[in-house]
């Protein structure tokens, strides 16, 4: 065990905890932050992804080692125009399902709207790949994304 401090949203969080555990186990265990979802457990779902330092990127991979010094970003803290935008557009096309994966594509969505603001299908492809929706709601993902970036086109 090891005393560490994280950036989540914005807000230091001092934890004592083994360094190798996965950061999602951090943000659910210990710090009740259950947005972010365990799915695989192997990085290839989705579910699991924050921003670390604006990346999108699978927690259940990710050490807390590897995080400290970093900027965390979940579910809970997105904020932006972009956020605001995926999260209307999100509502508009009636995406999510189930919603146990919906976190996860949020941040991807969001993600890939701050890196590429005008995103083509292949972009889209691109960008959401290694995000599984098991209720298959991709048309209406595709959608939303478009909806978001021409919302964020003006």
């Amino acid at each position: 065990m090891a005393k560490v401090t994280l950036s989540v949203n914005g807000k230091a969080h001092e934890v004592d905890v083994d360094p190798e555990m996965p950061l999602l186990w951090l943000l659910r265990d210990e710090l009740k932050m259950t947005g972010t979802k365990f799915g695989c457990g192997i990085a290839q779902c989705g579910a699991c992804t924050v921003h670390i330092d604006g990346i999108a990127t699978r927690s259940c991979q990710t050490t807390v080692e590897d995080a400290v010094d970093t900027e965390i970003v979940t579910i809970e803290g997105i904020t932006g125009s972009e956020a605001k935008a995926v999260q209307d557009a999100w509502v508009k096309h009636d995406v999510p399902q189930c919603g146990y994966c919906q976190s996860g594509q949020v941040m991807s969505a969001v993600a890939l709207l701050r890196e590429t603001p005008a995103p083509t299908d292949e972009d889209i492809d691109l960008g959401m790949a290694g995000n599984i929706c098991r209720c298959a709601t991709y048309v209406r993902i595709r959608k939303a994304i478009k909806t978001a970036a021409e919302t964020l086109k003006g």
